[in-house]
């Protein structure tokens, strides 16, 4: 496990330098670097390099960071919301967080919505509009015999598209075309608008909730098991999900608002880490994190150098690489994951 940590670790590492390096106007590892720790020390640059800081320091290195972010916040969500619907082909999606957070944060961007927010409109929106979309599901799911996740999932993929529908209808009733057209760009996951200010709100939720679920790992692998199980173990399971609800729907509206809607990287990640870690929550959250950072600093890189000087959208690559996955996976599984019959 601790190899495992630290050549993750190397490898965030080094993917982070390569994305500060490379893009339409490629940089020498060397000058990158130097002009990286020009920004991170404070130092001195010459007048000829001011160009390349810029690029280094205010526009890709921003990005990279916030690629890390994102990428970790949608593995340890991917790998909750697992645990909390006992199947392993489930995302933040598949509850319509993800669908819920991108009707709030659209709302600031088309029409201006908690502007008295200041820097918080988009990210307090999108929080928002996550946790009310999870309160629908929850009120829509819930049943006597408590939040069965079967019907769980089931209403979440029902309720993400009728909040994919109102997005939709929210960017064509917008008067800007320019926004519907950034709006659009969103949608579909972009970090092109990614600068520093953008930041610290996603990494404080992202590391906030990470802190929480690895405090609660013993609590999801009580809940992994089945309801009657984690009963037997001391763990409310309905009381569980609860907070699994609140904590999901923060860390996703706050990386919903920062990268837009990115697909499949809560499904891929998790699953590939629990074939090589096992099925302790404590171990697959300490590395799927890493490894779904580097998987992001990567696609991020590739959507922008694929046609470059264009951009493609990072949720498109996503797609490209997670289609194939789940695919493959309800090949393998036949029926849900965790404890759930074949």
């Amino acid at each position: 496990m601790p190899p495992l940590l630290l050549g993750l670790t190397l490898a965030l590492a080094c993917s982070v330098v390569a994305a500060v390096t490379l893009g339409p106007s490629s940089l020498a590892a060397g000058d990158a670097l130097r002009l990286l720790w020009a920004g991170l020390s404070g130092g001195t640059i010459t007048p000829d390099e001011v160009s390349s800081y810029t690029i280094v320091w205010e526009i890709r290195f921003p990005r990279a960071v916030l690629a890390v972010v994102v990428g970790a916040g949608l593995a340890a969500v991917g790998t909750a919301v697992q645990a909390m619907v006992r199947n392993a082909l489930a995302d933040p999606f598949v509850l319509g967080i993800s669908s819920g957070a991108a009707v709030g944060a659209n709302a600031v961007l088309l029409f201006g919505a908690f502007a008295a927010l200041g820097v918080w409109a988009l990210s307090g929106a999108a929080f928002v509009s996550a946790l009310l979309a999870m309160v629908l599901v929850y009120a829509a799911a819930r049943s006597p015999q408590g939040l069965v996740p079967l019907r769980l999932v089931l209403t979440g993929t029902a309720m993400a598209y009728g909040f994919s529908a109102v997005t939709t209808l929210m960017v064509f009733r917008a008067e800007r075309g320019e926004a519907a057209r950034s709006a659009m760009m969103w949608l579909l996951g972009s970090l092109g608008g990614a600068t520093w200010a953008s930041v610290p709100i996603a990494a404080t939720a992202v590391l906030g909730g990470l802190v929480w679920l690895l405090f609660a790992s013993r609590r999801l692998n009580a809940l992994a098991m089945g309801d009657e199980t984690a009963s037997a173990l001391g763990v409310d399971p309905h009381r569980m999900r609860r907070e699994l609800f609140v904590v999901t729907a923060a860390m996703t509206g706050c990386v919903v608002a920062v990268s837009g809607a990115i697909g499949f990287v809560g499904l891929m990640v998790p699953h590939a880490v629990r074939m090589v870690v096992g099925a302790d929550h404590l171990r697959v959250l300490a590395v799927a994190p890493l490894a779904g950072a580097v998987l992001l600093v990567w696609v991020d890189v590739g959507s922008r150098l694929v046609m470059a000087p264009a951009e493609l959208p990072i949720g498109a690559l996503t797609a490209v690489l997670g289609v194939p996955c789940f695919l493959l996976l309800m090949r393998r599984r036949g029926g849900p994951a965790f404890g759930g019959a074949r």
